[in-house]
């Protein structure tokens, strides 16, 4: 072998790991690329202004988020904890039964962007179980640890902000 090929083959493998960490990148997955599909809920735990935590749904609750890649999505979460009714027939369900069925469960579906640069998830709510939050936008920061994602609101100035832990579904 001579010195002019040796040379020439290390420049070219220098090159080659010049570039590695550009490749790299270039195959990296958008944000909304890595929200799509289906999420089980791990906790959702709100602060209070005054730094209280609290797990709003309990400690393991149930839920899904589910993000399609035409830009549609839809949330639920449930209290593991919640008492049955006493009849299957709504029509016999008391007040109380109402009361704690809607504390004890979070529905929503809409539409749903991401600024990729901010991390931020924007989502608009056509329909929620609160009709109050129905034609509102959330927006929510977005972090990934392996298969976790994270969604923390940032606009929940009254009732504190609310952090939500995700796993991605098997």
């Amino acid at each position: 072998m001579n010195r002019h090929f040796t040379r020439s083959l290390s420049a070219i493998t220098v090159l080659g790991f010049a570039l590695l960490p550009g490749i790299a990148l270039s195959q990296q997955k958008s944000l909304k690329e890595q929200l799509v599909g289906t999420w089980t809920l791990v906790s959702i735990v709100n602060t209070t202004p005054s730094g209280t935590k609290r797990d709003l749904f309990g400690a393991n609750p149930k839920g899904l988020l589910i993000f399609d890649a035409g830009g549609r999505y839809v949330s639920v979460a449930t209290r593991r904890d919640r008492t049955e009714f006493k009849s299957r027939n709504r029509e016999k369900w008391t007040p109380d039964e109402y009361k704690a069925a809607i504390l004890g469960t979070r529905a929503q579906f809409g539409t749903w962007s991401v600024n990729e640069s901010d991390k931020v998830l924007i989502q608009n709510i056509e329909g929620s179980i609160t009709p109050n939050n129905d034609g509102s936008e959330a927006k929510r920061s977005i972090s990934f640890a392996g298969d976790e994602l994270t969604l923390a609101t940032t606009d929940v100035a009254r009732e504190g902000s609310n952090v939500m832990v995700y796993r991605r579904a098997k």
